[in-house]
């Protein structure tokens, strides 16, 4: 089993951004050395927890902090953006690191009303155009728009003769039927709904439609993990995201609690039945159940590949604990 690192560049209490995408570099570095298979940035806009909202810059610099291991987005936007632009944005990345870039792309505004207005230029993004913007977009990168587009014949800067992999990612059907009916790659976000991905997923598998590019299809899942030296210790580390994740369920918009503001925390009855109620999106654990839970995952989803998120109330707990990921996966 594959396993690849999405990193959302958390923001710690007390800390800034500036030292959260600093531990995002640290991080890579560090993982590549391990073994991971790729590294995917993710894309938030006006979160005080998460530091990188244009994923594709810090990509570029990623690259230099890297040599083998696979780096991309999870991910670029669409809806916000022209599709011609961003792949003169991935074919100047592919340029930079070719054969190591991915193109991982989503549809969900990543943020609340105001935010995705700011965005996008002062207008909504328009999720139902999603379609003809990830059909246009391979279209641009590998030269096949037909004769009758209005921008067949822009030319698509820089002229190199690779092009990187295009995931669709998602956490409900929609973008696995897109994904499979264009021929594209995906990526099923368990972190973000732990109900049903591994049926959309074999279904994406079982309805693939070869293309050009992706003559078989390639899936992979993301969930979110804290490893530990034993279940004891990675059930007090998970008290950071426990608190996290009711801060976001009541819009508290601040960084990622420490360790010590998340245990001074007390919960109401209701506030501890919901965080346990997300539990079911996680692997927490020391190095053997998680192991065992990682495999399970991967079985239930038919994928040889699991990408981890991990977020801790440290940076150092953080990088542990992918540190026991890959040792106990080895």
């Amino acid at each position: 089993m594959r396993l690849s690192v999405l990193d959302q560049s958390p923001v710690i209490s007390g800390l800034d951004a500036r030292r959260a995408i600093e531990e995002t570099l640290c991080l890579a570095r560090r993982v590549e050395a391990l073994g991971y298979h790729r590294y995917w940035l993710a894309e938030h806009h006006a979160i005080a927890a998460l530091a990188d909202p244009c994923p594709e810059v810090l990509l570029a610099r990623l690259g230099v902090e890297t040599r083998t291991m696979r780096i991309g987005t999870g991910g670029v936007l669409l809806p916000y953006y022209s599709a011609f632009k961003v792949a003169e944005v991935f074919r100047m990345l592919e340029a930079l690191y070719p054969g190591r870039i991915d193109l991982g792309i989503g549809r969900a505004p990543g943020g609340d009303q105001r935010t995705a207005h700011a965005v996008g230029g002062g207008r909504y993004p328009d999720a139902e155009q999603f379609p003809q913007q990830v059909w246009e977009l391979v279209a641009h990168l590998d030269g096949t728009l037909p004769e009758d587009h209005p921008h067949r014949r822009v030319r698509l800067q820089p002229g190199v003769d690779t092009s990187p992999p295009v995931w669709l990612l998602g956490s409900s059907d929609y973008s696995g039927a897109l994904a499979a009916q264009l021929g594209l790659r995906f990526a099923f976000a368990h972190f973000i709904n732990a109900r049903g991905g591994d049926a959309v997923t074999r279904a994406y598998q079982e309805r693939y439609q070869p293309s050009q590019r992706e003559p078989q299809p390639h899936a992979l899942v993301c969930v979110f993990a804290i490893c530990a030296e034993t279940d004891d210790e990675a059930e007090r580390l998970a008290a950071s995201v426990d608190l996290r994740r009711l801060h976001m369920a009541t819009s508290l918009d601040t960084p990622v609690p420490t360790l010590a503001e998340a245990l001074a925390h007390r919960y109401t009855p209701q506030e501890r039945q919901y965080v346990l109620g997300q539990r079911e999106r996680a692997i927490i654990g020391g190095p053997e159940r998680c192991k065992r839970e990682l495999f399970a995952l991967a079985a239930r989803y038919a994928t040889d590949e699991v990408m981890v998120l991990t977020i801790t109330g440290d940076y150092a707990s953080r990088l542990r604990s992918y540190e026991l990921l890959a040792a106990a996966i080895d």
